[in-house]
């Protein structure tokens, strides 16, 4: 019983106010009541058709005050005016306890006219009504009820006004939640498919060397074994690190393991670096695209020459990484340019993929450059420094497949 009663009130805390929440001030008007049948006033038959009329009209609105399509219409605020046209009338013909319906008109007034600007002229004006017909109907012992009236309006309004906007946050806090809860996902699975692709890339290439060195070099294919190992130990640290999400790439190590993996595969690569260092996040993403292309050329291209590029001017920095492979594949493109696309995209910077200008394969890559300082005593790159190749002969070279993105 008890867990029942919990769980109603927090559906119904849930839930907040709503019209129901102002039912039981309709009690106010008990004293006008007891006024009609004790016989004191003049037409009862009149009395008792304004008692109905207004408590129909008061909680026809306050009913729709809670509903946000209904509340500022012409029909609400059409009703408001007739109640409070209703309220004023029974106040003059019959005074005293009649007066008492004014804080319920306040009641109504700032249900509807909450969180606007018209809110202060129509509450000054209502008080301001409210006060010369009290005091001329009763005299200044009813200041209470002009009080009544402002209070009932104005708390009223903040009230409702203050839950509305709670609940507007509390929606906003979710749909960012979700959102933070989607962009990890997305940022998970693209480090792991960008990690694995890689890394299973450079896995296979080895292992085919390690099989046909086997047979007349046993050491150097321990040496490419060795590596595997390797490679596959740098994959458990980098799969920790995306799962944290404390990943950073390092530019200059992405360039190392490119050229071994390029080499491994039977493909010669060639380097040129220019420009001043970047900073990690810059570093970061273009070792992302270095990674990925690598793979592809690793896997897809059927290439002999890969050629990484890396320059530009001082207010943008170029990746370029040129294949001369089979060119563009049939099929659509696969889902790691993709992803590589929206996260240059999203760091202000373009990414662009196709066949090369003599053909292969070639993907460009432009962020906004943001320099990282240099330490004291230390030079920028060279421009223009190629770095040799580095490569096994006896390399085998991978199945083609049918898209240039894994």
């Amino acid at each position: 019983m008890t867990n029942f009663w919990q769980r109603r009130t927090a559906r119904l805390q849930d839930r907040g106010p709503s019209g129901l929440s102002l039912m039981p001030w309709l009690l106010m008007g008990l004293g006008a009541v007891s006024n009609l049948l004790q016989g004191k006033i003049a037409n009862p038959w009149a009395g008792a058709l304004g008692i109905l009329a207004f408590n129909t009209l008061y909680i026809t609105v306050v009913t729709r005050a809670f509903v946000e399509s209904r509340r500022d219409t012409r029909l609400t605020w059409g009703l408001l005016g007739t109640l409070t046209a209703l309220t004023f009338t029974l106040a003059i013909a019959y005074g005293e306890e009649w007066l008492l319906f004014f804080p319920l008109l306040g009641l109504a007034v700032g249900a509807v006219a909450r969180g606007g600007r018209r809110l202060p002229v129509i509450a000054f004006t209502l008080v301001a009504a409210v006060a010369v017909v009290t005091f001329w109907k009763d005299g200044w012992d009813s200041f209470g009820i002009v009080y009544g009236t402002f209070i009932s309006t104005m708390v009223t309004a903040a009230i409702l006004a203050l839950h509305s906007t709670v609940r507007q946050l509390e929606a906003t806090r979710g749909e960012l939640a979700r959102t933070a809860v989607e962009k990890e996902r997305l940022r998970f699975s693209r480090d792991l498919h960008d990690l694995l692709g890689h890394t299973l890339s450079v896995i296979v290439v080895k292992s085919e060397a390690a099989r046909r060195l086997a047979p007349r070099d046993l050491d150097a294919a321990l040496g490419q074994i060795a590596d595997i190992e390797s490679v596959g130990r740098q994959a458990l640290t980098e799969i920790r690190e995306a799962v944290t999400g404390y990943r950073e790439g390092s530019l200059a190590t992405e360039l190392d393991r490119a050229r071994d993996a390029l080499s491994s595969a039977g493909i010669e690569p060639v380097v040129r670096q220019s420009g001043p260092p970047l900073q990690p996040q810059t570093e970061a993403l273009l070792s992302w695209v270095i990674r990925e292309s690598a793979t592809n050329a690793v896997r897809h291209s059927g290439a002999t020459r890969c050629e990484i590029d890396l320059g530009g001017t001082p207010e943008r920095v170029r990746l370029t990484i040129t294949d001369n492979g089979r060119g563009t594949a049939e099929g659509t493109p696969g889902s790691g340019l993709k992803g590589l696309r929206e996260r240059v995209a999203t760091a202000g910077g373009t990414l662009e993929s196709g066949p090369g200008p003599r053909g292969g394969f070639r993907v460009t890559a432009e962020l906004p450059v943001e320099t990282a300082e240099l330490p004291a005593g230390t030079a920028e790159s060279p421009v223009g420094k190629a770095e040799s190749p580095l490569g096994t002969p006896d390399a085998p070279r991978t199945a083609p497949a049918s898209d240039r993105s894994c």
